[in-house]
């Protein structure tokens, strides 16, 4: 028994007032986000100015409009990315416990980046002055891509999708990816294990207006399309055969949610890079609240995902101000516990 179809209907969120509180919560946490940093900007001491019609200082217009606004954004991108990844995952795979990194969509990034770091400067003068900065993001995303068409194509026979080919396929990938990923960091040099190991633990300091501008491209379209994925992923869990009786086209279904967290994990991790828990623990919160209904648990956790990662980003700056921790720390100290308590409160309700 799903642990959100074992909590008392009186005990979850009335559905406007859950709506109401993410959006408040989201509006906090990024108002505490813009006012928090370690150049001493402060959100009211701006606000006054602007009240009193003095203009920000050179200064205070770096701060605000070329660091904290593309972090702030950042966050958001990639929070709502990865929250919405995950329980599209959990919907097709009809399991709790998915995850993007179940499909390999995560390892594929993973080596897309490492790549870059490890084997960057093997490509010739020309290719790397033209990317610059953008190697990493453009690498990590290629790996998660090709990782997803190769995975759709080992799944696809005979017209149709298996969802357990599609899983195993999936966990073999992921192994692979990862085992090169191994080779790779066995021949990377000091600073390359430096930039290696701060990047697979997730930041968001390399926030770009250029970059936001690409990441946008997927993610928003992918986060406004979801939602329309409600419906069938709902009837999904009934079984195949049970939503292709009432109406939905599974293979087109299936095929629309893996393009959907390809594009949305893909980009999230070129963004931000490793960052874990929150595609697991914010679907499982939201269902705690409100059930399990796809058309809601879509946006609700595009918010909860948002504000979760600002928040997380917000910790990571405080902790050991000036210097700053890596963000997939603090979502793993926050998810893990949770995670866990979910883990036992499931079997409570009839195991796992």
């Amino acid at each position: 028994m799903a642990l959100s179809e074992a909590l008392p209907a009186r005990l979850r969120l009335p559905r406007p007032g859950l709506r109401l509180g993410l959006v408040a919560l989201l509006i906090l946490t990024a108002a505490l986000s813009i006012g928090t940093g370690a150049a001493g900007v402060s959100l009211s001491a701006v606000l006054g100015d602007l009240v009193a019609g003095t203009p920000l200082s050179a200064r205070d217009r770096v701060v605000l409009f070329d660091i904290r606004l593309p972090r702030l954004a950042m966050g958001l991108l990639v929070g709502a990315a990865l929250a919405v990844a995950g329980a599209l995952m959990q919907g097709l795979f009809r399991n709790p416990l998915a995850d993007p990194g179940i499909v390999g969509t995560g390892a594929g990034a993973g080596l897309g980046a490492v790549s870059a770091i490890v084997l960057g400067g093997l490509l010739p003068a020309t290719i790397g002055a033209t990317l610059g900065p953008w190697l990493i993001p453009v690498a990590a995303f290629a790996g998660a891509w090709i990782v997803t068409l190769l995975l759709y194509r080992t799944a696809r026979a005979g017209g149709e999708t298996s969802i357990a080919t599609l899983l195993l396929a999936g966990i073999a990938f992921a192994a692979l990816a990862g085992a090169v990923t191994g080779l790779l960091v066995a021949i990377a040099d000091d600073q390359q294990l430096r930039d290696l190991t701060f990047w697979g633990m997730g930041s968001l300091a390399a926030a770009s207006w250029p970059k936001l501008a690409v990441a946008a491209l997927l993610i928003i379209p992918a986060l406004v399309f979801a939602p329309r994925l409600g419906a069938g992923l709902n009837a999904l869990a009934l079984g195949e055969a049970a939503a292709s009786h009432m109406g939905h086209d599974v293979e087109r279904l299936k095929r629309r949610a893996v393009i959907a967290v390809a594009a949305l994990s893909g980009a999230a991790v070129a963004l931000a890079g490793g960052i874990g828990f929150v595609g697991i623990v914010v679907p499982h919160l939201l269902r705690l609240a409100t059930g399990p209904d796809h058309r809601r648990l879509l946006p609700d956790a595009a918010l909860l995902g948002a504000a979760l990662l600002i928040a997380a980003d917000l910790i990571a700056r405080r902790v050991a101000a000036p210097a700053e921790l890596p963000i997939g720390i603090i979502t793993a100290l926050l998810g893990a516990p949770v995670f866990l308590w979910i883990l036992l409160r499931r079997r409570g309700f009839g195991g796992l």
